[in-house]
């Protein structure tokens, strides 16, 4: 079935579209980049054990994946994603508010629940928006997304530095003031129309009309994806309490991570040049050796008396471990999904991501708890599942890009 011509303001570039969606790249990741690494801190200091940890962290990914694949599809129906963007960036401004209470288990646990649906879908509404100028305008998808990873770099940094002056208090007042800059950014975003079709997720739909997305390279692809970015769950929920935990100051702990990010950053400018010519498969099967890899050394650098050196070492791993996942899905994604369809696939993956997350994180906290660092060697046959699945993916590889 052939797709509707584009409408007159779907076929003119919007003034600075590559600029602007960059911005909103930039602003959303500055919260993102503050939770990830300090919000178990700030949990820790509020006298959480890892279990409560690994529940609170947990419980709003398994209730995202059921959220945000159906708010990525209504994005698509709407007149234009870049609304709904807005509106969720202002709602999860709001919602994070609510850390600002007395911080009890059954508060802190309701305000992370109820931020997840309207936070999560942040991501993918973006990549959405991103490669429809890829696809429209020709714009370049890793250009773009970058000022995502070196805002997210900036914010591991700074918020070391300043948990370090003022403790982990200052946590929830950086998401706050980060989600209020991605609101301003979103006010500016590109109004390009909606998709030529929309992307309904009805079973009539899945039956007969999305044949790109519900097949078995992509969904065994998928698949893999996900488990393979499960194998971080162990890292984003308690490497930051065990180095801690040995002794390593808050503004160290910022700079581990952002060295990590600078990786991921390099990634994204080289990719192009070094993996330009190599299938979508044989990314996702080097990004689940660097995973296997980083978990193997991660629990034998204090150990082996490296020292914060060695996590400096490690660390340049999430350049395999975890940018070639998320450029080798999107180029997936752009190589075989039609555009119609980009929104419901996106939803797709984050479904998939964070089903398998939210698991993971939740087994973490006793694994925490039982085994300390050692937990990590727990994520290595889990990398080894997702290979497999991506090794399965191969086998059913289409032969041609789609077109349009």
């Amino acid at each position: 079935m052939s797709l509707p011509p584009l409408s007159p303001e779907q076929l003119v570039k919007p003034n600075h579209f590559e600029l602007r969606i960059s911005l909103i790249f930039a602003t959303l990741f500055v919260s993102q980049g503050t939770h990830l690494p300090y919000f178990p801190l700030w949990l820790q200091a509020k006298g959480f054990h890892a279990e409560q940890i690994a529940v609170i962290l947990a419980a709003p990914m398994f209730l995202r994946v059921v959220t945000t694949p159906m708010l990525t599809a209504f994005a698509d129906r709407a007149k234009d994603r870049a609304n709904v963007y807005i509106a969720l960036v202002a709602a999860s401004m709001i919602v994070s508010a609510g850390y600002f209470l007395p911080a009890t288990y059954a508060t802190v646990l309701a305000v992370s629940l109820l931020l997840t649906v309207v936070w999560t879908p942040h991501s993918p509404m973006a990549d959405s928006l991103a490669l429809s100028g890829v696809r429209r305008y020709g714009s370049n998808y890793t250009a773009m997304r970058k000022w995502g990873s070196i805002s997210y770099l900036c914010a591991n940094v700074v918020g070391g530095f300043i948990l370090a002056a003022t403790g982990p208090k200052a946590v929830k007042v950086i998401i706050f003031v980060a989600l209020g800059a991605a609101l301003v950014a979103g006010l500016a975003a590109p109004r390009i129309g909606r998709p030529r079709k929309a992307s309904p997720l009805s079973a009539t739909e899945i039956q007969h009309k999305a044949p790109s997305l519900f097949n078995a390279y992509f969904l065994y692809f998928t698949l893999g994806v996900g488990i393979i970015t499960a194998s971080h769950a162990f890292l984003y929920g308690f490497v930051s309490i065990y180095w801690k935990s040995i002794g390593i100051g808050d503004s160290i702990v910022g700079l581990l991570w952002a060295w990590g990010v600078v990786s991921e950053v390099c990634m994204f400018l080289f990719f192009n040049r070094i993996f330009s010519s190599v299938s979508v498969v044989r990314v996702m099967v080097i990004a689940g050796i660097g995973s296997i890899v980083r978990w193997i050394a991660f629990p034998l650098v204090w150990p082996l008396g490296l020292g914060v050196a060695g996590f400096f070492v490690v660390q340049s791993l999430h350049s395999v471990s975890v940018a070639m996942v998320l450029i080798g899905l999107q180029k997936m994604i752009g190589e075989t999904v039609s555009e119609e369809r980009t929104g419901a696939a996106q939803g797709i993956a984050y479904f998939f991501n964070g089903f398998f997350m939210a698991a993971v994180t939740l087994a973490s906290g006793p694994l925490y708890d039982r085994l300390g660092v050692d937990g990590f060697w727990a994520m290595i046959p889990i990398a080894i599942v997702g290979m497999a699945l991506i090794g399965l993916a191969s086998r059913s590889a289409p032969q041609r890009s789609v077109r349009g």
